[in-house]
């Protein structure tokens, strides 16, 4: 199994949900103002945290850090020839 860290936006005053690969994906899509917090100081303040999920809220948004679990495969992988010269 592969792991990778997944960002989750959930808006508090309409309860929607959003999620990204990472958080530099979320600030592509929403800007450092609205969030109420700099993508440099969200991601000192995940890193600071010590267990998953990693939780950081304000008056509007909780961000959420976790794991997502994948299967691994070979799909778009290029396959190895064998050439003997």
């Amino acid at each position: 199994m592969a792991v990778r860290s997944i960002i989750q936006l959930h808006k508090i005053g309409t309860d929607e949900y959003e999620f990204y690969g990472s958080p530099a994906a979320l600030y592509d899509c929403h800007s450092s103002e609205e969030l109420m917090i700099a993508q440099k100081s969200l991601n000192n303040y995940f890193s600071k945290c010590a267990d998953y999920p990693k939780v950081y809220r304000n008056a509007v948004y909780e961000i959420r850090k976790g794991e997502i679990y994948t299967k691994v495969s070979n799909r778009g992988r290029k396959k190895e020839t064998n050439t003997v010269t």
